[in-house]
């Protein structure tokens, strides 16, 4: 695998942003009278973002009564506490760092609309070592569309056919396949409930960040 930039999603494939999204639908929850999920049942909905968490907390869906207002509310609630519990995964930063010594960029290309992403990123302190922050509201269009990640080799200088993308949601093969990029689905990430990764059609499936430093011979 030779590579001259490495694009990662955020939540669920860098970062382990699930406990801090589903304290916030539970903060929602207790306002709501109702009881607490437990996260290991919010996990698997975390790479869908506010309509995963609603959906597995409330089982309410977009454009069904009282789905605006819970979402405003769930946002709010989560901007006041991005980056409490929200870790880097294991490996991540042991990854990053090699991809470093070698020279090869890396950025980040999410869903997460700006507002979120860009704090989220400085409070984990990856701000000034990405080459690019691409979130859901960067580009015309979001994943699984191409567009997000064609801006980032835009931004990047870096021809997408040189470019491996990293993901832990079939949208993010998607993406990627459409954008003309080797794609590489991380079974440790979210998954979904869905499809099974094995049907994602992703060049590679790895089991942890390590995985991908000894694919790419780092």
């Amino acid at each position: 695998m030779n590579a001259d930039a490495v694009l990662f999603d955020l939540d669920g494939t860098l970062a382990d942003t699930a406990p801090d999204l589903g304290a916030a639908v539970n903060r929602l929850l207790a306002e709501r009278g109702r009881p607490a999920v437990a996260l290991d049942q919010l996990r698997p909905h975390t790479s869908s973002g506010v309509r995963g968490m609603l959906l597995a907390a409330f089982d309410i869906r977009p454009g069904e009564l009282d789905y605006d207002a819970l979402s405003e509310r769930f946002l709010e609630l989560y901007e006041q506490n991005l980056c409490v519990d929200t870790r880097l995964f294991d490996d991540i930063d042991d990854l990053l760092s090699s991809l470093e010594r070698r020279s090869i960029k890396w950025g980040i290309v999410t869903n997460k609309r700006a507002r979120f992403t860009d704090p989220l990123i400085a409070a984990l302190d990856l701000h000034h070592r990405a080459c690019c922050v691409i979130s859901g509201d960067s580009a015309p269009r979001p994943k699984p569309a191409p567009d997000p990640l064609l801006l980032a080799c835009e931004v990047s200088g870096i021809e997408p056919a040189r470019c491996i993308y990293v993901g832990d949601d079939l949208r993010d093969i998607q993406s990627g396949r459409a954008a003309g990029m080797l794609t590489v689905a991380a079974a440790y990430g979210y998954l979904g409930l869905d499809s099974p990764v094995s049907d994602w059609a992703a060049d590679h499936i790895i089991d942890s960040p390590a995985d991908l430093i000894r694919l790419l011979g780092l």
